[in-house]
């Protein structure tokens, strides 16, 4: 049975979809390079944030009613202070940005093609408001020298550039999560990647 994927928006059943996208992600955020403990609670407060923009997107792959992977997305100006906060420190405007949230699916599914369809979905998405010039996302930064490092762990920088975006050195923000093997939450910077439309 080949695999449904259809974008999601808060007028095309994205709220129907909220409780297995929040189990999607911490599933998959579990493993490195996240590490995420995940929390429920969290994960449907942040949902219901997202689902609030009138920007949103959900680029959503089933596997007859099962959701095995997701790609969201959302216009930079609506997402949390965190994530706006290196570009408002740079005088950046956000209202020409789309914001590029997470990519989640599971590894069964890897190495279908799966995940150009979740990218081109975003940017198709983005680009039919005719007033996005600009793709960010951004990326957990681990040191080499973790302790939960998979030993064939390759960072996914040429994926990104493969796709479209380069890294911008100077915009990072920080952001606090529990890790698998820590009692506590701890911040972490995430660099920023852009590609312009």
């Amino acid at each position: 049975m080949p695999l449904d994927v259809r974008a999601l928006t808060p007028t095309t059943g994205l709220n129907d979809h909220l409780e297995n996208l929040a189990q999607l992600r911490i599933r998959v955020f579990r493993d490195w390079p996240y590490l995420y403990d995940g929390d429920i609670a969290y994960e449907r407060e942040y949902l219901a944030g997202f689902a609030a923009s009138d920007g949103a997107v959900c680029i959503a792959a089933f596997d007859g009613d099962d959701m095995i992977g997701a790609s969201t997305g959302m216009p930079l100006i609506d997402e949390h202070d965190e994530i706006k906060k290196p570009f408002v420190d740079a005088a950046i405007p956000l209202d020409d940005i789309f914001y590029c949230a997470e990519s989640v699916l599971l590894s069964d599914y890897r190495g279908r093609g799966i995940y150009r369809q979740f990218m081109d979905g975003r940017e198709a998405h983005a680009r039919g408001f005719d007033r996005f010039n600009t793709l960010v996302f951004c990326g957990v930064q681990r040191p080499d020298d973790h302790p939960l490092k998979p030993k064939d762990a390759e960072p996914l920088d040429n994926v990104w550039r493969h796709f479209g975006y380069e890294p911008v050195e100077s915009l990072v923000c920080y952001f606090s999560w529990k890790d698998v093997d820590r009692d506590g939450e701890t911040e972490k910077p995430l660099k920023f990647w852009l590609k312009s439309l």
